[in-house]
């Protein structure tokens, strides 16, 4: 893992080492790619289609889309590939997860779209996030946070945005927060937020329920705004 303290607000702050070693060349799962879309497909709806990954170090993360819906409306985007392997969490129920976030229905969301940063940055982000625990040996959970780089910088020139907290789904139907592959495998589905930096840093200092409590105040969700007001701000500043 790496080095970690403890911030004031009670968070363990890791600084983690990248794992030695060549790259390790890994395919999909079929049967857990076909377990995790009809989980998709029975809590959120149809897939409309799959962002294979081509080369893949450790694990093979592909990201299966939900259109928009009058339900929903708003883009769905979840991993595949991030549970084929155990992650380093102490308690053995934490050990698979997957993780997924929401977009605005106008999203540019076409390969070449991604030739833009500030169209592809939370993409490039849920396929990093996913592989992250393999790469570094740890674990994502409720209330991790995972700045971009120390000190954080925004992800896009387009967006203050410079962290990501993981919570469990907001926008989702509470029964698709856990998938049971086997008797010894169950997958949890993980929410990524973005945070500002004052949200952060105030996550850091008060804890994650505190900062949680202020998302409930302001409706915010995992559903990517890059121009919504802080909730560490007053409303009435944007």
């Amino acid at each position: 893992m790496g080095e970690d303290t403890i911030s004031k607000g009670g968070s363990r702050i890791l600084r983690h080492r990248a794992r030695g070693g060549d790259f390790a060349v890994a395919g999909g799962d079929e049967d857990a790619i076909a377990a995790i879309t009809a989980h998709i497909e029975t809590h959120l709806g149809p897939v409309d289609w799959v962002f294979h990954e081509l080369v893949s170090d450790l694990v093979h993360i592909d990201i299966h889309l939900v259109r928009p819906t009058p339900a929903r409306p708003h883009w769905t985007l979840v991993t595949s590939g991030m549970s084929d392997r155990p992650m380093n969490a102490p308690d053995a129920d934490d050990r698979y997860a997957e993780l997924f976030l929401s977009l605005p229905d106008d999203w540019p969301l076409r390969q070449e779209d991604f030739e833009d940063e500030v169209n592809y940055w939370p993409v490039r982000w849920l396929k990093a996030l996913a592989r992250l625990p393999h790469e570094y040996d740890t674990w994502l959970g409720w209330g991790h946070t995972i700045p971009n780089g120390d000190p954080a910088e925004p992800f896009a020139p387009s967006t203050s945005f410079c962290c990501w907290l993981v919570l469990p789904p907001l926008l989702a139907p509470e029964e698709f927060g856990e998938l049971e592959v086997s008797p010894d495998k169950c997958v949890r589905f993980l929410a990524l937020v973005p945070l500002y930096e004052d949200e952060m840093n105030y996550k850091l200092e008060e804890g994650a329920q505190e900062l949680v409590q202020r998302f409930e105040a302001r409706g915010v969700t995992e559903l990517v705004e890059p121009g919504r007001p802080s909730v560490c701000r007053p409303a009435a500043q944007g």
